[in-house]
């Protein structure tokens, strides 16, 4: 089972302050990221499901990890190390902290 994390910054009031505008600007520096308004995902059988919202893509081999924003917070599903390892990268990055929720 997977664990999601999120990766926030907080204010002097406890709030989230990141913003679309602050991740879109980051994301836009990172050539293994694409931004989309919408996470799509098809099964075996071909059924897709579309999660719409602000998701940034991490394209890894031939694999895309959504990271995506809420509410001022990013949000990643972590399966394996290599994921954990990049939401710590970026959390480092965004001078963030990430927690699991």
């Amino acid at each position: 089972m997977n664990t999601r994390y999120k990766i926030t910054r907080l204010n002097e009031q406890e709030e989230p302050m990141l913003t679309l505008e602050d991740l879109q600007q980051f994301f836009s520096t990172q050539s293994d990221f694409t931004y989309e308004d919408a996470f799509v995902s098809r099964n075996q059988e071909g059924v897709e499901m579309r999660i719409k919202g602000d998701f940034f893509m991490w394209h890894v081999d031939q694999v895309k990890v959504p990271f995506r924003f809420f509410d001022g917070e990013l949000y990643v599903a972590i399966s394996h190390p290599v994921i954990e390892e990049k939401m710590k990268e970026i959390a480092a990055a965004l001078d963030a902290v990430y927690v699991e929720g």
